[in-house]
């Protein structure tokens, strides 16, 4: 395969079993995209949509990925951007700068989390319980 350097969105409910080269699968049910690495190499890429992770912006036409796609795991160890479907190229990071990016998205992840278990649901359930004592 070949570097692909534009991604069409396709707004789908789950991925297809097999993925086309050169599409953004976009699942809201699932809070999900994927796609095929963009350098060609044909593995899948996952980006998770959450606050503390990855999110999209669609014009009605073309869509854009924020934060960039570090693929850190696979053996191409591609980086590129992804705005109004036009691929990025980023510089590749050090094993250095990839530890500490994973160590960051593990941080944001964990405060996400905790705000969801002591946010405003759990608060007002607190405020609720010490009223009826």
């Amino acid at each position: 395969m070949t570097a692909v350097g534009f991604l069409r969105p396709e707004f789908v409910e789950s991925f297809p079993a097999a993925m086309e080269q050169g599409v953004l699968y976009v699942s809201i049910a699932y809070s999900t995209c994927g796609h095929l690495c963009c350098c060609g190499c044909g593995q899948e890429v996952i980006t998770p949509l959450s606050p503390a992770q990855w999110s999209f912006a669609y014009d009605g036409e073309n869509i854009s990925l924020t934060p960039s796609v570090g693929n850190w795991t696979l053996s191409c160890r591609s980086h590129y951007w992804i705005r109004k479907g036009a691929v990025q190229w980023s510089r590749r990071y050090s094993p250095v700068e990839v530890a500490e990016n994973r160590e960051r998205d593990r941080r944001q992840l964990a405060q996400q989390d905790g705000e969801i278990a002591g946010g405003r649901f759990a608060r007002m359930f607190r405020w609720l319980s010490r009223q009826r004592r």
